[in-house]
């Protein structure tokens, strides 16, 4: 068999993704322990070093072998989870968002560092969903107890506890829990509702003071996640200084889209949607900065492998980890794929976050409504007329929070920039949200979902191999797909 030269990419790529199928299948199958995995992997490790197909499928067994076996062992101290469920808990916690009201006046919050105190001593991974009474707020941070039954959960919680006592054992008070509290009640005085909780919204991603009519309004238009904590306004953030930021110098560039990555993600808390995306910026900004060229694929699947080998309860059950990186998929490569396609020229800034956008949805769609059933017939339209105003409100709201903090008296001038884009906004969603057919019913099946994402991962490989690979169309000079899209 004749020596093949491999490009390195394809060979990681192989790697990444038998190691995402080896945690898929730790969830029905059980991996062998800790010697047999290590024989197995030192028999395979000779064959990396032959330049054939052999190499390649060592690479794929030695992926689902790290895969199955980091499934296992996470399983394995899930157990605790099954052994305690419908019994009564006392555990000690730490907050990982801000409550909110649900149901019957309950205050509802996630806890993590969860330490199991009775019946047991034990410390539990993961996360738990939690509804209580016994505190009139619980913020981020915030040291508890909790005592309840606690009951299974599906999606990235492991468990739940509802009618719980919630007892606060320690207060956070840091430095940057004050100054996140000072801001948001300078936003909040600067503003009048719901624009002011629009804007915290999509700012820091805070919701606990979004009036529930508007929030619904959100839902219906499905603008939902652009006042959640994920990671669509940070790629919004980062994308829109990369542009602005041309002019300046690499290094200067760098450092101040970094910046803006780690304010970013400090102030919102490091959830696991935020997280993944400030790998997948992480990853663009170091390769755009040492000049390498990299494949968005190779990306995606590195954020993947990193955030699914850290909680593989991510790649098992949670839908937000699977509508992320869907919403990646878009931007990072079916954009780019359309724009080298049938743009004769690039797109300026608002063309470009229209095409994004259009291709994050196009790549969501199917697996929400078989998940959730129903539909927006309005989110691409809505999106598209509200979507280039994000980078504006972001920027007008911090430099007015800002402002009114270092001027209380004057709050309400420094936000009329921001009222007039918001107000913009406000009117849009309400309008567009009581239109009858902004909320339609619709279901798919599994193999209709699975059809379509076949469909449309032959729609890539067309248009890649249609796509420009020395970066010209027609004697239009344009970035090459290998170059960072943020």
């Amino acid at each position: 068999m004749g020596k093949q030269y491999y490009r390195q990419t394809t060979v990681l790529s192989l790697g990444l993704a038998a190691f995402l199928l080896g945690l898929v299948c730790a969830r029905r199958v059980s991996c062998p322990d800790g010697p047999v995995m290590v024989l197995l992997l030192l028999c395979l490790t000779p064959l990396l070093l032959l330049r054939t197909k052999l190499s390649l499928l060592s690479i794929v067994i030695i992926g689902l072998g790290l895969g199955c076996w980091r499934g296992t062992q996470y399983a394995r101290q899930l157990l605790p989870y099954s052994n305690l469920a419908k019994q009564k808990v006392t555990i000690h916690s730490v907050a990982l968002s801000d409550a909110v009201y649900t149901d019957k006046a309950q205050l509802g919050f996630d806890v993590g560092q969860v330490q199991l105190v009775t019946p047991l001593y034990q410390k539990l991974p993961g996360s738990i969903k939690v509804q209580g009474y016994g505190e009139p707020m619980i913020y981020r941070g915030d040291r508890l107890q909790i005592t309840a039954m606690l009951y299974p959960s599906r999606g990235s919680r492991q468990a739940s506890m509802s009618f719980a006592k919630v007892t606060r054992l320690q207060t956070n008070d840091s430095l940057l829990q004050n100054l996140r509290r000072r801001f948001s009640s300078a936003v909040l005085s600067s503003l009048p509702e719901p624009h002011g909780s629009f804007a915290l919204g999509v700012l820091i991603g805070q919701r606990t003071s979004l009036p529930t009519e508007f929030e619904e309004q959100l839902s219906v238009v499905g603008l939902t996640h652009i006042v959640a904590v994920s990671g669509y306004n940070l790629t919004i953030l980062i994308h829109t200084a990369r542009r602005l930021l041309r002019q300046h110098s690499k290094y200067q560039a760098t450092c101040i889209m970094a910046a803006l990555v780690t304010v970013f993600v400090v102030i919102t808390g490091g959830s696991a949607s935020i997280v993944r995306a400030t790998i997948v910026s992480g990853l663009s900004i170091w390769a755009w900065y040492y000049g390498r060229q990299f494949k968005p694929l190779v990306i995606i699947l590195l954020a993947a492998a990193a955030t699914a080998g850290w909680a593989p309860t991510y790649i098992w059950s949670d839908i937000g980890w699977y509508l992320s990186f869907l919403a990646f998929a878009g931007v990072l490569i079916l954009a780019p794929l359309l724009e080298g396609r049938f743009c004769a020229n690039p797109p300026k800034l608002v063309g470009q976050l229209l095409l994004e956008t259009l291709a994050a949805q196009l790549m969501t769609l199917p697996l929400i409504m078989f998940i959730f059933g129903r539909v927006s017939a309005i989110a691409v339209l809505v999106n598209m007329m509200v979507v280039p105003t994000i980078p504006i409100i972001m920027a007008t709201s911090f430099f007015a929070g800002v402002m009114s903090m270092l001027v209380p008296g004057l709050p309400g001038w420094f936000a009329v920039p921001t009222l007039f884009v918001m107000t913009y906004v406000v009117d849009i969603v309400r309008v567009l949200a009581s239109l009858p057919i902004a909320k339609t019913h619709a279901f798919m099946q599994v193999w209709q979902v699975a059809t379509i994402y076949t469909l449309l991962f032959f729609l890539f490989v067309v248009l890649w191999r249609k796509a420009p690979k020395n970066g010209r169309i027609q004697g239009v000079k344009r970035p090459t797909l290998s170059e960072p899209v943020l």
